[in-house]
């Protein structure tokens, strides 16, 4: 006998209520949760079922069941949070949201961002309040990430799907390999000695340095067993890409197809590669799109290996620098661990399709 599953009661909106519920669902840059609960209802009062509506939402199905039953019980009035003990709140509901869609959607006169007291000024609120308000919505002006570069790709779609694809379901009889180069890795000596860690005291370096020359690193990252080979080269031309493809050729078990994933370099296009990899019939190639690198894997691993052995570092020649790399490669190696792709490419696309909305809505805001 089939299983139906626990009994729903029955959801119908009125259109008043649709309306409103329709008015929390623009209010996603104000207050999520809001438009994340409005959405819910709307979804269930269309008859999708709790999987399909946490499946659409990207939530999980303990959060939709509990809105459409706080919303069957109390209406609209049940998609706001329930009061909390504790001393009465001295500012309004409405205050808050005006100190968080100026923060979002507004800039002081002829400044690029909000501080604290800016804000506190402009509203008539106190800046240990507003401070108190932006932690509570992870608000952060005076922060701005540049390591984000949206893709304009023609075959991103195409060039996501193969990837992830590979990463998640790799082939039969075949090594995913992830390839790329960290060029110009600086030898850099501290100008003055560190001063070592000590009780209630973390270490501290100087800012200034001395520049001792550059190395250009090759690294081929086996993304099933997380092993890396990697060579040191003081150039990274196409001479050196075909030296370090013959490498990951004679260090593959013979027999097994070698897929690469690697970014759109020159390097990597040029008439002696092409000809190199037409003799070597076993090399496939699969290139990111522009712009996104973070689909690389080894870029993680070049990540562990800025943060780990090269950011805190201080090397007074090349020859140092060549050593310290050497030896985080070998000690990685010893003890490699495969970085595991969780996301499926409809989840990466998603996520892209949603950043590169909020972008061009903020964009004909202004």
């Amino acid at each position: 006998m089939a299983r139906t599953g626990r009994p729903k009661a029955q959801l119908t909106l009125t259109e008043v209520e649709r309306v409103a519920l329709r008015r929390y669902t623009r209010r996603a840059r104000t207050n999520r949760d809001l438009a994340l609960r409005a959405s819910i209802v709307l979804k269930c009062a269309d008859g999708l079922s709790n999987t399909d509506v946490a499946k659409a939402l990207h939530t999980g199905n303990a959060t939709v069941g509990k809105w459409r039953r706080r919303f069957i019980e109390k209406r609209l009035d049940g998609l706001f949070e329930r009061p909390r003990p504790g001393a009465p709140r001295k500012i309004s509901d409405d205050q808050i949201e005006e100190v968080v869609v100026k923060t979002l959607e507004t800039t002081p006169k002829g400044r690029t961002h909000w501080s604290t007291r800016k804000m506190a000024k402009h509203v008539g609120l106190s800046h240990s309040t507003i401070s108190r308000v932006w932690r509570a919505f992870g608000l952060k002006p005076h922060r701005v990430e540049t390591n984000f570069h949206l893709s304009n790709d023609p075959l991103l779609v195409e060039k996501v799907r193969d990837i992830v694809g590979l990463y998640m379901s790799p082939p039969e009889n075949a090594v995913v390999v992830c390839i790329d180069e960290k060029s110009q890795i600086q030898a850099l000596e501290r100008a003055q000695p560190v001063l070592p860690m000590d009780l209630g005291q973390p270490e501290k370096q100087t800012s200034t340095y001395m520049r001792h020359g550059t190395l250009s690193l090759f690294a081929a990252l086996n993304v099933a067993t997380g092993g890396v080979i990697g060579r040191l080269r003081a150039r990274h031309r196409a001479r050196e890409f075909i030296a370090f493809l013959a490498e990951v050729d004679a260090a593959v078990e013979p027999g097994l197809d070698i897929h690469l994933v690697l970014d759109n370099l020159s390097t990597h296009k040029t008439p002696a590669v092409h000809r190199w990899l037409l003799k070597h019939s076993r090399f496939h190639l699969h290139f990111t799109p522009t712009h996104a690198s973070w689909l690389n894997l080894v870029e993680r691993f070049f990540g562990l290996l800025t943060e780990e052995a090269l950011r805190r570092g201080s090397h007074a020649s090349v020859i140092q620098l060549r050593s310290a790399i050497l030896e985080y490669l070998q000690a990685h190696n010893e003890d490699p661990k495969p970085f595991r792709w969780t996301k499926t490419a409809d989840h990466v696309l998603a996520s892209i399709a949603r950043f590169a909305t909020r972008t061009l809505e903020a964009h004909k805001a202004e």
